[in-house]
C-alpha cells in the first residue's frame, strides 16, 4: 500500500488542506493498495484560484501552441501506457488485456484528436459583415466517474485545454491513482502552472465545493442522473454552464431480417465489457417473438462463456446493487437463464454475467440503470411495437439496430430517441459527438462538438 500526498495545484503537488484520506481498494481482492487526501472546500478554491489566475494567459496562448502542449501531453500519456493500463487494473479491476486497449489505449488517442484539432479548428470566422470569435468559456470544473477513469478525464479536460479554459478536475473517489497519472503527465508536458489543477475528494464534499464554486464557470460532469440534476439546479441558480453526460439504458434493436447469431452475441459482449459498468450499455435487448426463444438461448450460450474473463464490479456498494435489482427481476417475473445473484468467487466484488428474459417494458430492470453485467431481453410484434418499447424509458444515450439491409437499420435508427446509434455492429468513433437525449444529459463529448461545449460566442459588427 502506498499513501500518496498533496494536491496537483498552481503547476505543483501541494499539501492537503486536512488530514483526512480516502483508501483505494482492488476490487479483484478487496485489498486496500493506497490513500490520497480527501480535500475539502478549502482545496477546491485554492485549485479554482490557480485556476483563473492561470485563465487570461492561457486563454491568449495561440491554438497551435497550445496544440503543442496537447501533443506533449499525449506523447506523456504514451509513455505511461503500461502504468496506466496497471493502476487501471488494480483500482478498478479491468481485465489486463481490455485496461491496455480501451483505458490506456482510447484516451491517448482523443488527447491526439484534441492536439490536432486545436491546430485546426476555425475560432474566428466571417459571417457577412460580421467577425465571429469563438472564445474559452473560462475556468471549467470537472467531475469525473470511476468507470472509465482516465477516458473521462480527457474527454473533458482535452477539449477544455484546446479551448483555451482552465480546468480543476474532482475524479471519482474509487479511482483516484489514475487522475493522479494524468496529472504527472500534464506536469511533464510542460503546461503553465495554474492551467491544470487535480483535488481528490469525496463528492458531497469537494465535488459540491467545485459545482457551488462561483469562480467556475462551467462544470462538466459525468455520472449519475440524480447527481446531475443537483449539479443542474446548483449551475442553474448561478446561470452557469452545465455539460452532463448522465444514465442510459440503452436498446438493442435486432430487426427480423439481421443476423441473428452475430446481432445476439455481440450484444451480449457489449453489456459484458467492462463488467457492464459503461452508461451506454445495449442493456436492453429487443427480439421479434418468431426468434425469442433463439436469441435467449443464444444469449445465455454467449453470457456463460464471460464467467472466467470478467472483471469485477467497483466496489462492494455497487455489486450489492447489481445483485438487489437481478433478484427484483425475478421476483417481478423476469426468467433467470444465466448467471444470477450468487457471488462467483469467494473474494473480490464480482458479479455473474446474468440474461434475464420475459422482461417486459414495465419491469424495474428494464427502466432503470443497473450498471453490471446484466442482459435484459425482451420481446416485440412489429417494428412500431419495438421502438415504442426502445424510446419506452427517461434515458436516450446509446442503442444499436440490426438488419439484413443497411437502409432498414437506418431508418428505424433515425427515429430512436437517443444520442448514438450503432448500426450492424459499427465500430466506435472517437471523433464522433457522444451524449444523450432526455434524462442522459445535455452537451456532447468527443471531437469538434466536444469542444465547441468549451466556447463561447462573441461577434463583431463591421
Amino acid at each position: 500500500m502506498k499513501a500518496h500526498d498533496g494536491m496537483y495545484i498552481d503547476g505543483a503537488w501541494r499539501p492537503a488542506a486536512g488530514p483526512d484520506v480516502i483508501e483505494v481498494v482492488n476490487p479483484a481482492d478487496e485489498r486496500v493498495i493506497g490513500t490520497v487526501p480527501a480535500g475539502t472546500a478549502q482545496d477546491v478554491d485554492a485549485a479554482v484560484r490557480a485556476a483563473r489566475a492561470a485563465l487570461p494567459g492561457w486563454s491568449a496562448t495561440p491554438p497551435a501552441e497550445r496544440a503543442a502542449r496537447l501533443a506533449a501531453l499525449r506523447d506523456a500519456l504514451a509513455a505511461r501506457e503500461e502504468e496506466i493500463a496497471e493502476t487501471v487494473t488494480a483500482e478498478l479491476g479491468a481485465p489486463p488485456a481490455f485496461a491496455r486497449t480501451v483505458h490506456a489505449g482510447l484516451p491517448i488517442a482523443v488527447a491526439g484528436s484534441y492536439a490536432d484539432l486545436a491546430a485546426t479548428y476555425a475560432f474566428e470566422e466571417k459571417v457577412g459583415n460580421s467577425t465571429v470569435y469563438h472564445e474559452p468559456v473560462g475556468v471549467v470544473g470537472a467531475i469525473t466517474p470511476w468507470n472509465y477513469p482516465l477516458h473521462q478525464i480527457v474527454a473533458k479536460a482535452a477539449p477544455a485545454l484546446a479551448a483555451g479554459c482552465t480546468v480543476v478536475l474532482k475524479p471519482a473517489e474509487d479511482t483516484p491513482l489514475t487522475a493522479r497519472l494524468f496529472a504527472g503527465a500534464v506536469d511533464e508536458a510542460g503546461l503553465p502552472a495554474g492551467v491544470f489543477n487535480l483535488v481528490t475528494g469525496l463528492g458531497p464534499a469537494a465535488g459540491q465545493a467545485l459545482a457551488e464554486h462561483p469562480d467556475v464557470d462551467l462544470v462538466s460532469f459525468t455520472g449519475s442522473t440524480a447527481v446531475g440534476k443537483r449539479i443542474g439546479a446548483i449551475a442553474g441558480g448561478a446561470v452557469k454552464r452545465v455539460a452532463l453526460e448522465l444514465g442510459g439504458k440503452s436498446a438493442n434493436v435486432i430487426l427480423p431480417s439481421a443476423d441473428l447469431a452475430r446481432a445476439v452475441n455481440v450484444g451480449v459482449a457489449n453489456v459484458m465489457s467492462n463488467s457492464g459498468q459503461t452508461c451506454s450499455a445495449w442493456t436492453r435487448m429487443l427480439v421479434h417473438r418468431d426468434q425469442y426463444e433463439e436469441a435467449v438461448a443464444l444469449a445465455a450460450t454467449a453470457a456463460a462463456k464471460y464467467g472466467e474473463r470478467i472483471g469485477p464490479v467497483v466496489n462492494a456498494k455497487q455489486r450489492a446493487r447489481v445483485r438487489g435489482y437481478i433478484e427484483k427481476g425475478v421476483a417481478e417475473g423476469a426468467r433467470l437463464v444465466a448467471g444470477g445473484p450468487e457471488s462467483p468467487r469467494e473474494r473480490g466484488y464480482f458479479v455473474s454475467p446474468t440474461v434475464l428474459a420475459d422482461v417486459t417494458p414495465a419491469m424495474t430492470v428494464a427502466q432503470e440503470e443497473i450498471f453490471g453485467p446484466v442482459l435484459t431481453v425482451l420481446r416485440y410484434d412489429d417494428e412500431e411495437d419495438a421502438l415504442r418499447i426502445a424510446n419506452g424509458t427517461v434515458y436516450g444515450l446509446a442503442g444499436a439496430v440490426w438488419a439484413g439491409d443497411e437502409a432498414e437499420a437506418v431508418a428505424f435508427a433515425r427515429r430512436m430517441d437517443t444520442g448514438q446509434v450503432d448500426i450492424n455492429g459499427g465500430r466506435f468513433n472517437p471523433l464522433a459527438p457522444f451524449g444523450g437525449y432526455k434524462q442522459s444529459g445535455v452537451g456532447r463529448e468527443l471531437g469538434a462538438h466536444g469542444l465547441t461545449e468549451y466556447l463561447q460566442t462573441k461577434s463583431l459588427q463591421f
